[in-house]
This record gives C-alpha cells, structure tokens and sequence, in this order.
C-alpha cells in the first residue's frame, strides 16, 4: 500500500527525516539561498549560516545569548511579563498561545543583565518565533525597564532588534511604545551611557522607526531587511522599481544608515571592544 506520506507537501523550514520513534530520523533544514538540506545540528554549529552559500537563517532569542553574552553571566529581567488581550481581538489568545509554544518564549523579547569579555551590561534580544518579534505592549514595557534599570545601575546597553514592527492585535497601545521606549533610550543618552544595537533580518515597522536607529552605534547583520515599510510595498506606493538590494544592509551601509556590518562569526569580540572604548575599559 502506497504511504499518503508520499504526496505530503514538504516543509521546507524545518522537517524531521524518518519514521516517527525511528531513531535515526534526523532533523534537517531546507536553506533558501541554495536550497540544500541539511541537518540543523549542522547549521547550528555554523552559527545558523549556511556552509555552502553563506546565508544567515533566523537564530532564537537562547542561541544569540549563548553566541555573546559570556557563559553563565545572564540574568533575566521581567521574565513574567507578558502581553494580554486588551482589545479583544480576535484570535489573539491563541495565537499567544501557538507563539509560547512555537518558540519556547513568554513573549517577543528577553531582556536581562549579562557580560561580554567581561563588561557588564544590560541586554535584550527579540525572539523571531514569537509572532516575528512583533512589539506589543509588554515588548515595550521590557525594554523601556531594562533602560531605566541601565540608567539606575550606569550600564551600557547591548540591543539585538529583529521584528515585523508593531503588533497590530494591541492597536494603540502596540504603537504608543515606539514613543515610550525612545523616551526611556534618550534618558539612558543623557546620561552619557553607550547604547549598542546590532539589527538582524528583518528590522522593521515600528521598531526600525524608534529604538533600533537610537543607538549612539548601529551595527548590521549581512543581508538583513532594514527599513520601515517594505519594499514590496514601496514599489505598490511610489509605482517605482526600486534599486537592486533595497533596503538590505549592505545598501544601508552604503547610505549611511548603519555604522558597520557585523558577521556572526566575529560579532561577540565586535561588541566586547565598543563596549570597552565606550565604557572606559581598555580598547
């Protein structure tokens, strides 16, 4: 008899080879670049870069820790604060719900204090598998209390950024934390504390358009989709073809928007030697 799983549809993010129980099934992933599969062991020990055509697959909020932050320094922040359904929208809870389990996460950002090569700082990473890191109201809060904490402590930031923008299921009060958390960032400025930000792909929305582009240095992901609206939606709205590699870092680069590009692989000695130059520590 003919296996129904012949004709299933591929996943083509994630899917695990074998039988379900056979123990050699592995799990493997499709690249979008070059279209190769491999295993995701594989593609984890490469820093989620693909070996063959170099590009770079969404990392979880706990594999970016692990990649900077100095083993066993991070210490969580807010980690009960999550976001509810102040508007009743419709389907939110559960897909609150799907986005907890899908990711492993309570919300769309983890924040908390940590060290690279042995500076303190705080720290926040945006989860892409909670609804793409979307910014709703307890996105914000987080955030705008790590600041306040850096600010009471006199500590610098380190911000990884990867979000869709605004969550469109808290309407207003979604949006109204662009404006909160630049007026907890400018605060942290004036006191003449370092802000670092390193955007990853995508970088966007609402989050492009406050504290991402904050940060006294903006470092930038190869490849990552940095702006606010689209370009898709760009071209709909200015009826204009747009240049090729639009709105990607390295045209970014190229324009002035970001300081610097910043491979994985060299990232974390990157960061730990702003922070020295930018803290009084040793360069």
């Amino acid at each position: 008899m003919i296996s129904k799983d012949l004709f299933r549809r591929p996943n083509l993010s994630l899917e695990t080879l074998g039988r379900e129980g056979d123990k050699a099934a592995v799990p493997e992933v499709s690249c979008p670049g070059c279209k190769r599969r491999m295993p995701t062991d594989e593609l984890a020990a490469n820093l989620y870069i693909c070996p063959r055509c170099r590009q770079y697959h969404k990392m979880s909020a706990r594999a970016r820790i692990a990649m900077v932050l100095d083993e066993g320094s991070f210490e969580e922040l807010d980690e009960a604060l999550v976001s509810r359904d102040p508007l009743r929208f419709p389907d939110y809870r559960h897909k609150l719900e799907e986005a907890d389990k899908a990711s492993g996460e309570r919300e769309a950002v983890v924040t908390g204090l940590g060290r690279v090569g042995g500076m303190r700082c705080g720290f926040f990473v945006m989860e892409p598998g909670f609804m793409m890191g979307s910014m709703g109201a307890a996105v914000g809060e987080k955030i705008t209390r790590l600041f306040e904490r850096a600010l009471r402590e006199r500590l610098p930031v380190l911000g990884y950024t990867l979000s869709g923008g605004a969550r469109v299921q808290e309407g207003i009060l979604s949006l109204m934390q662009m404006a909160k958390v630049s007026g907890a960032v400018r605060a942290h400025s004036d006191a003449g504390l370092f802000y670092l930000a390193v955007l990853c792909d995508p970088t966007t929305g609402g989050v492009a358009a406050s504290f991402a582009m904050q940060a006294d240095i903006i470092l930038a992901e190869p490849g990552a989709l940095i702006g606010f609206a689209g370009p898709r939606v760009i071209e709909q709205t200015t009826r204009q073809t747009l240049p090729e590699g639009f709105q990607r870092a390295e045209f970014q680069l190229a324009h002035g928007f970001v300081g610097r590009l910043s491979p994985r692989e060299s990232q974390r000695a990157l960061v730990g030697l702003l922070l020295k130059m930018h803290t009084g520590g040793a360069a």
